[in-house]
């Protein structure tokens, strides 16, 4: 993969960009072949690799397809998942240097209690009043979007998702239901 190859995608400018933004594109194609990882498969390149990733990684697994055959490798391909947000909203990012913008498998049921609470982001009014007339957004609510996830039970979410969106259900519940399910 060339320099100029790299600009195009990811559009790299001839002074802002730092060496570790350049290197970075191959270090995150190597997983995509099978000769990667030679105990595993035995020395086995002879097969493709499928990687699942969000769809924020496309542009590197997409330089990864194009450079393959120069590199007698299979191309490889991906299967994309949804994001799930950060606690702080669709402008918040989830990041280990602020502890309360994710959950973590470590955290407590406690902590997850807290945070879900205090830190996610709702997608109700700023009233009462509002919100009974107008009803959450669902597309932005932290804790329906985590239920979308997590929830098992596609008639209950439903459920909620209608009376949330109308008004009838309030982001503490919301916030409430998950934390209990």
């Amino acid at each position: 993969v060339t320099y100029n190859t790299l600009k195009k995608i990811f559009g790299f400018d001839e002074e802002g960009t730092n060496c570790g933004k350049i290197a970075y594109p191959a270090i995150q194609a190597v997983p995509a072949f099978a000769s990667t990882f030679p105990v595993p498969f035995k020395g086995n390149k002879d097969m493709m690799c499928l990687i699942p990733c969000a769809i924020d990684q496309d542009p590197y697994f997409r330089m990864t397809r194009d450079v393959a055959p120069k590199l007698n490798e299979y191309k490889c391909t991906t299967l994309y998942s949804k994001f799930i947000p950060g606690l702080k909203g669709p402008k918040g990012k989830m990041s280990a240097s602020i502890g309360s913008s994710a959950i973590y498998l470590n955290d407590t049921a406690e902590e997850i209690r807290r945070k879900i609470e205090k830190e996610a982001f709702s997608g109700g009014q700023d009233t009462l009043e509002l919100h009974r007339k107008l009803g959450a957004n669902l597309d932005i609510d932290t804790s329906y979007q985590y239920l979308t996830f997590f929830m098992d039970d596609d008639e209950k979410l439903k459920e909620i998702g209608d009376k949330y969106s109308r008004g009838e259900m309030l982001t503490r519940e919301v916030k409430r239901y998950y934390v209990i399910h």
